[in-house]
């Protein structure tokens, strides 16, 4: 039997802004809770309001390790005013850029799982210059133009721990599909041809990969 998260985080994943379908949420879910049993931290690339964050979360409580997650919180490109996926309610009034970082918290404060998220707030890039841990998983849900998922995925993908699992959102193969372009779709195909990722699983628009042979930097 898969593994499932707990109802009440369940329950909570299905009330938060975002915009990951229940059978793809599920799918992360098992494949964080199976990158857990490494003992290394579960990383997010991409918190927005903390939809997926509250299933690695889950996945960490179990494994008993923490849930990372990315963000500058001021949205990406198809989430800022006048695009199809912004949402007026995550702007800031006083300065009226999108601040997603106050939604975020409340999602994790309503669902219990505060303590087991850290949540590193800047650009992607920069934050991953300095990071120099192995990761059990690194999730790739970030931004969506050639030149920022193919920085989350260098920036973040050699981190990935020998049988650890790197997993990419929104890879549309045939392009009518898409609703935000094929970045995440090239990024998984790059993943697939360094010879490091093995597949291991497609749900909807999400892929899991798993690293069989050792980054190279």
């Amino acid at each position: 039997m898969s593994p499932a998260p707990d109802p009440t985080t369940l329950a909570a994943f299905e009330a938060a802004k975002g915009f990951m379908p229940r059978h793809e949420g599920l799918a992360l879910y098992e494949a964080a809770a199976a990158a857990g049993r490494l003992g290394l931290p579960l990383l997010e690339v991409g918190t927005y309001c903390g939809r997926s964050t509250l299933l690695l979360a889950d996945a960490a409580r179990s494994a008993g390790v923490s849930a990372l997650t990315v963000d500058h919180h001021r949205g990406s490109e198809e989430q800022q005013p006048g695009w199809d996926y912004h949402d007026p309610e995550t702007v800031d009034p006083e300065i009226g850029l999108m601040d997603t970082l106050p939604t975020f918290r409340r999602t994790l404060h309503r669902a219990g799982l505060e303590e087991h998220v850290i949540a590193l707030v800047g650009r992607s890039p920069q934050i991953a210059a300095l990071w120099n841990s192995p990761l059990a998983l690194v999730f790739i849900d970030g931004g969506h133009t050639d030149e920022h998922a193919g920085a989350d995925y260098e920036g973040w993908a050699p981190h990935v721990a020998p049988e650890g699992l790197l997993v990419i959102h929104d890879v549309f193969p045939e392009p009518e599909d898409e609703f935000t372009g094929q970045a995440p779709y090239r990024v998984y195909l790059r993943a697939l041809e360094s010879g490091e990722f093995t597949e291991v699983s497609a749900t909807g628009s999400l892929r899991v990969l798993r690293r069989t042979a050792p980054a190279e930097r």
